[in-house]
């Protein structure tokens, strides 16, 4: 029973996470010749601002969206 852990920024909608863990589960099922059933799914979302990298808060460094930098806005973030 494989489990795969996520771990990306808070603010995705739903809908993403739901086709993200599909194409997971039916990706692992696959390789590995098992049901979906068997396949474990873990999102762990962390604020920008409890996440660095290069020794910069991604909150200071990405601004209050998530992925690149003025590209995605989470819902209700103000711009």
């Amino acid at each position: 029973m494989p489990i795969v852990t996520v771990k990306m920024a808070k603010g995705r909608p739903v809908e993403k996470k739901r086709s993200l863990v599909k194409a997971i589960t039916n990706t692992v099922a696959k390789e590995l010749d098992l049901k979906p059933e068997w396949v474990t799914v873990l999102i762990e979302e962390y604020d920008q601002k409890n996440w660095a990298t290069g020794g910069k808060l991604h909150s200071d460094k990405f601004g209050s969206g998530f992925g690149k930098k003025g590209v995605l806005k989470s819902p209700g973030a103000r711009k």
